[in-house]
């Protein structure tokens, strides 16, 4: 009885991994497991294995020849236990193969799991199988455990809860493959089930805000109603807990600092659909009392107080004062008065002295340190754009006090090169506290920013027209004669070299060239440009040769001002155009001949914004004066147009506010006026404002004309003009307004993609006494922008006017807008 009480004790022991340890039926000497008795281990053997290296097996056991072990005992046990975590065996038989005296010869009979040869989905479609193969972790050769299969199940579960598929099934089912031996296929079927969605959220113990205020705070756990068309309602758990704390943050802002959520529930009120339940605390709301400096000496307690922005008896808000403390996307903190002063050791921690009631007490513990002086500038990441293109951008240089403002300001203005991906320029300050100084690593990933474009068109009465166009926006005249740097072109200095070419045949040819060296002399940023331009275009059936030929030339310098600010720019150039007109006619009075055009440009302009290709924060102006010499003050012009006269004003503005993430709104404002200097003379035919359609000015392109985007309406069809006759020849006045709420969905570099909602207005005026800034007609719409760095912009949009013009009240109402190019005025 003892003797069987032994046995079975020792094959429960031993038995945790289906194994057991038997005498070999050949062995006439026994072991009597009713006596243990040790043994030494003279030798090992391994048995049944295919795959495993017997070798190793053993050094696994943790048994060596000549230790000493006893049998039955917990030597052996421990051995088969170390096999079977390995997880690789689906049983362990342990031999005593012979006994000789007090030596002991023991074989391993192995059983290895099987290993997968391949496996297939099944219930679902292949998009849904493609994207859980790069899930899951299985792969040929490996060892099927339950582990595995476990962590298979895990992850097309997890797949599908994040679809909101949460009572998916998944059961996988092993076969043998009759091709490779001791080798399983497996078939993962999956039964996603239905969708599941939130029948609703309940709120218990809000008493300050409404359950409807409180869903608001909730960005990805929404309801399922039948008027949210485009609300997500499927439950994802981590979005669930990410909301959770959304509300908490919200109670916070207002005031309530002990909030916290006493429980929530998640429970299923049908197959397809769950409810949320949350119960809050709200505790008090508390108030600002007393906010007192301690430890600053550069600047005052009134002047940090102006700064900081928080007055007495403010709602308690700890985010609130963190973001005006620390960084403050939307204006001055105090921590960039510190930084922008060189102090980038300086740092400041909010103490709450005394809660009293609903009155907090606020110390601001400030810490000034020295200030910091810039030791070293790096550059890393730009392939192909040379290093003194991006160095004489950078406003933070070696021997200079350390300033956060100017860090930011650099990160913009390389952006502003369009040379690289603007998301992804970094930039990281290594302080050195001991030494005083601080070094700068900027990086930056190249992006493609040569274009050319290969288009045709319809150009009205002058039929198809093609364009052929290159653009070289960071090209080298340094390395022009060096074959080695053209890769294919020569590149990397910042210059820009354009060629465009549109033609119709023998009706229309226009040809332009131009050059533009953003650093003349290399010291200063003072961008020249030189263009070349020549357009022909002749009326299609004429007999008489009908043609108009125009040819200029323009110079360009513009340079950067430090007052008002430096974000100022002033721009002047001046360009010739010669109007050669063949029984042409553009006025009644005026169809053939030859008109000069001199005139001078002077323009100032100011851009402040983050981002060039999707702008986020910050604004553009421009001021745009363009004058010719008066003529008509110092002598009688046998024809008004032989010299052309005019002075043309311009103003554009534009200001972008972000709301929520990448949701932004543009607003514009677009003025524009044309005037002679004597009563006595008149504008010429040349330079007009006409409005109307994309902007783009179809084939109808003269050198003075400003094309002027009104989505919802005919091309250059708004004028308010009394002399119907003059309707094409466009307004000498104009202005616009546009309302423009734009999302980002692609910041790819290659392709940088946003859609957009506007509500815009306008008018043109070929009279002053018609002139009315209020007198607009209306349009709104949606489109979208994409950006590629080969073609430049293309968008489209649909408009729908909202009024009437004059004489067209059966023009279609709705129209699609196409642009290439250009971004609408």
């Amino acid at each position: 009885m003892i003797r069987c009480i032994w046995v079975l004790v020792f094959l429960m022991i031993a038995g945790t991994a289906s194994s057991q340890v038997l005498n070999n039926p050949s062995q006439t000497n026994s072991i009597d497991y009713a006596q243990p008795q040790q043994y030494t281990l003279r030798g090992i053997d391994v048995q049944g294995y295919k795959f495993l290296d017997p070798n190793a097996v053993i050094a696994v056991t943790g048994l060596k020849i000549g230790d000493e072990i006893t049998v039955p005992g917990e030597d052996i046990s421990r051995a088969i236990q170390k096999l079977w975590d390995q997880g690789l065996l689906g049983g362990v038989d342990v031999l005593v193969s012979r006994v000789e005296g007090n030596d002991i010869y023991l074989t391993f009979n192995l059983k290895e799991r099987p290993r997968l040869s391949r496996f297939t989905f099944s219930g679902i479609p292949k998009s849904q199988q493609d994207a859980l193969k790069d899930k899951i972790t299985l792969q040929r050769g490996r060892v099927v455990t339950d582990a595995v299969l476990n962590s298979t199940r895990n992850v097309i579960k997890s797949y599908y809860q994040e679809k909101s598929y949460l009572n998916a099934k998944i059961n996988i089912v092993q076969r043998p493959d009759s091709l490779l031996p001791n080798s399983v296929v497996l078939n993962i079927n999956v039964d996603r089930g239905d969708k599941v969605k939130i029948a609703d959220v309940e709120f218990i113990g809000n008493e300050s805000f409404t359950e409807r205020k409180l869903r608001k705070q909730l960005k990805k756990t929404k309801e399922k109603r039948f008027y949210k068309i485009f609300t997500s309602s499927k439950f994802q758990q981590s979005a669930y807990e990410d909301d959770k704390e959304n509300l908490l943050n919200f109670y916070r802002s207002q005031g309530y600092r002990d909030v916290f959520i006493v429980s929530d529930s998640v429970y299923k009120v049908s197959e397809d659909r769950l409810a949320v339940q949350i119960t809050i605390d709200e505790g008090s709301r508390y108030y600002y009392r007393n906010i007192t400096w301690n430890g600053n000496y550069i600047y005052d307690d009134a002047y940090l107080s102006r700064v900081l922005g928080i007055e007495p008896g403010d709602v308690y808000d700890k985010a609130e004062l963190e973001k005006r403390l620390t960084f403050n996307p939307t204006g001055v903190d105090v921590s960039g008065l510190y930084q922008n002063d060189g102090y980038l050791f300086s740092s400041i921690e909010p103490v709450e002295v005394r809660v009293e009631g609903d009155s907090v007490d606020i110390e601001l513990r400030v810490f000034e340190g020295a200030q910091a002086t810039i030791s070293k500038v790096n550059v890393t990441g730009n392939t192909k754009t040379s290093d003194h293109v991006i160095l004489r951008e950078i406003r933070t240089l070696p021997g200079q006090k350390y300033s956060r403002e100017d860090l930011i300001r650099t990160r913009n203005e390389l952006a502003g090169l369009g040379y690289f991906d603007p998301e992804t320029i970094g930039l990281v300050p290594v302080p050195n506290q001991a030494e005083g100084t601080v070094d700068i690593n900027y990086s930056v990933v190249e992006r493609p920013n040569d274009q050319i474009s290969l288009s045709g068109g319809w150009g009205g009465p002058i039929g198809a027209v093609g364009t052929v166009g290159l653009t070289l926006n960071n090209f080298s005249t340094r390395k022009l004669f060096d074959l080695s740097e053209w890769r294919p072109l020569p590149s990397g200095d910042g210059q820009r070299l354009a060629l465009n070419v549109q033609a119709n045949g023998k009706y229309y040819q226009s040809y332009s060239l131009s050059f533009t060296e953003p650093w003349l002399g290399g010291r200063r940023a003072n961008a020249f440009s030189v263009s070349l331009y020549k357009t022909i275009r002749r009326i299609p059936g004429s007999e008489n040769d009908s043609r108009l030929n125009v040819d200029g030339v323009s110079v360009g310098l513009s340079r950067r001002l430090n007052w008002p600010d430096n974000y100022f720019i002033m721009n002047h150039s001046l360009s010739y155009n010669r109007y050669g007109l063949n029984n042409y006619a553009l006025f009644t009075d005026f169809d053939n001949g030859n008109s000069n055009s001199i005139s001078f440009v002077n323009t100032l302009s100011r851009s402040q914004i983050d981002n060039p290709l999707f702008p986020r924060s910050g604004s553009q102006l421009s001021l745009s004066v363009n004058l010719t010499p008066p003529y008509s003050l110092f002598a009688n012009k046998k024809n008004n147009y032989e010299f052309v006269e005019f002075h043309k004003w311009m103003f554009d503005a534009s200001y972008f506010i972000n709301l929520a993430g990448n949701l932004v709104l543009n607003t514009r404002a677009h003025f524009g006026f044309l005037g002679t200097y004597s009563s006595a003379a008149n504008v010429g035919p040349f330079e007009r404002f006409k409005l109307g359609g994309a902007g783009l000015g179809g084939g109808n392109i003269f050198v003075g004309t400003e094309y002027i985007g009104l989505r919802g309406y005919e091309d250059e069809s708004v004028v308010n003009n009394a002399n119907q006759t003059l309707l094409n020849a466009g307004g000498i006045a104009f202005n616009k307004y546009v309302m423009e709420l734009r999302q980002l969905i692609s910041p790819n570099p290659s392709a940088t993609i946003y859609g957009l909602a506007f509500l815009e207005a306008g008018n043109s005026f070929g009279s002053y006494d018609r002139y009315n800034p209020f007198k607009v007609y209306r349009s709104v719409g949606v489109g979208a922008r994409v950006f590629m760095a080969a073609f430049g912009l293309l968008g489209f949009d649909y408009g729908w006017r909202l009024d009437d013009l004059p004489g067209q009240q059966d023009a279609k109402r709705g129209m699609f807008h196409f642009i290439i190019g250009q971004q609408l005025r």
